[in-house]
């Protein structure tokens, strides 16, 4: 069986079906995947009912720090949802269609809406560490795409990227983010294989190309879900400068103390974010 096979429509239908009483899923409105640094989300959970990866069709264990490993099924902000505590990286040896795939079982389980977080660096000076940045665009520097290979049923075959980043969501959480207080940066994320940081030259081709932010994930969940039909909203942690504007070295320990000071202002807003969901 091909990867994209062994990752695709019918294998997350699989592992839904093995999920969904055990998780106790009804209707979650939205399916949230949480990045480094920033799991205490899940502790917000009400009535949490949760689910080790390994445990999980089709999942992976996860190996970087941060990553807690487990889907819960719960109540935040009065609505049911699901959460990713943790994903795979490609960087870690997976494809890309392994990447995506809880995006396609969180689909299968009833999932309308997705919301991604991650650990970034700032490319845009303006940034400092600790800011939260709302994701308007990605570029895709990883140069692997989830929907190679075989159309999976459901899906488009070629989705239109000019928006995967819903424009109705981000009204949604810049809303959540005016009841909360929280500051929200807006700007593109540049999304690279890694597992190494950028050189100085890569930061400035990455400031050159426009993006504000840069990490190792999310492009190919953002991917799948707009072949899948579903909104995507999106937040990068700015836990670092980008090489070449901050002289201090970078060290992913930086980059998971940064998350966790932040996570109360995270926290509240996607739980608002959550609340306003029709």
């Amino acid at each position: 069986m091909s990867a994209a096979r062994e990752h695709g429509a019918t294998a997350a239908a699989r592992s839904a079906d093995a999920v969904r009483e055990r998780l106790g899923v009804e209707r979650p409105v939205a399916a949230i995947i949480l990045g480094s640094g920033l799991g205490a989300l899940a502790d917000s959970l009400q009535g949490a009912s949760r689910v080790p990866y390994a445990e999980v069709p089709g999942f992976h264990a996860t190996a970087v720090a941060g990553h807690r490993g487990e889907m819960l099924r719960g109540m935040l902000g009065g609505r049911e949802v699901l959460l990713l505590a943790g994903r795979f990286h490609m960087y870690e040896g997976h494809g890309a269609q392994a990447a995506a795939f809880p995006v396609r079982v969180v689909r299968a389980l009833g999932a309308r809406s997705l919301f991604v977080s991650n650990a970034a660096g700032g490319v845009n000076r303006a940034f400092s560490p600790g800011d939260l940045m709302m994701i308007t665009d990605h570029i895709n520097l990883q140069f692997r795409n989830p929907l190679t290979g075989p159309l999976e049923p459901g899906d488009t075959r070629f989705p239109d990227m000019s928006a995967p980043w819903s424009p109705r969501l981000q009204a949604l959480l810049d809303r959540a983010a005016g009841d909360t207080g929280a500051t929200l940066r807006r700007g593109t994320y540049a999304g690279l294989l890694g597992p190494t940081y950028e050189t100085l030259a890569e930061v400035r081709m990455l400031a050159g190309l426009g993006a504000d932010a840069v990490g190792m994930s999310t492009v190919p969940e953002v991917i799948v879900a707009a072949a899948m039909g579903m909104e995507t909203a999106g937040v990068s942690c700015i836990t670092n400068l980008a090489a070449g504007i901050s002289d201090v070295p970078l060290r992913h320990e930086e980059v998971m103390e940064v998350g966790a000071k932040s996570s109360e202002r995270f926290c509240a807003l996607v739980e608002r974010w959550v609340s306003l969901l029709d």
